[in-house]
């Protein structure tokens, strides 16, 4: 049986083999799940925020740059060479349905303009709306499942 890791809030997860990585209840949060299929090495960046961290800031990965940046660094320490990584995006969505509510659409614009400048290409994606949604990624199969809501998980992304 495969073993299962959580990713909380702000946290980056990067493993190979046997485990599945996952990031649930992300409302306005992003899960960055990215994989490098020659390597079978998955992560998950648990967003917060849009930007960089402040110098001074406590919890530097809950911010976009700073949790993809070190996402990226650990699959390059175990192997992985970025133009082979691969991304799919899961969240940002205004789950309270406030009209004045701009952080979801900050996160995914942030997010997908520091990717956009790695040259690192997003494969797929489920964000916006007003569901929550969870993300999770097989690091051996390479095959990443989404969920809305209390639905079931569905497909989003699978090594070519």
């Amino acid at each position: 049986m495969k073993h299962v890791e959580d990713i909380g809030v702000g946290k980056v997860i990067v493993a190979q083999g046997k485990i599945t990585l996952r990031a649930i209840a992300l409302g306005s949060c992003i899960g960055v799940a990215a994989y490098d299929a020659g390597e079978r090495i998955g992560g998950i960046a648990h967003v917060m925020l849009p930007g960089r961290a402040p110098d001074k800031a406590v919890g530097k990965t809950r911010y976009a740059a700073n949790a993809i940046d070190e996402m990226i660094g650990q699959m390059i320490e175990m192997g992985s060479n970025p133009p082979d990584i691969e991304v799919c995006l899961v969240g940002g969505a205004n789950v309270l349905e406030r009209d004045d509510d701009t952080i979801c659409q900050s996160n995914i614009e942030s997010v997908r303009e520091i990717l956009e400048n790695k040259g690192i290409a997003v494969k797929a994606s489920a964000l916006g709306g007003t569901q929550r949604r969870s993300v999770s990624i097989d690091a051996e199969k390479g095959e990443i499942l989404y969920s809305e809501g209390d639905g079931e998980k569905k497909p989003l992304w699978r090594k070519g």
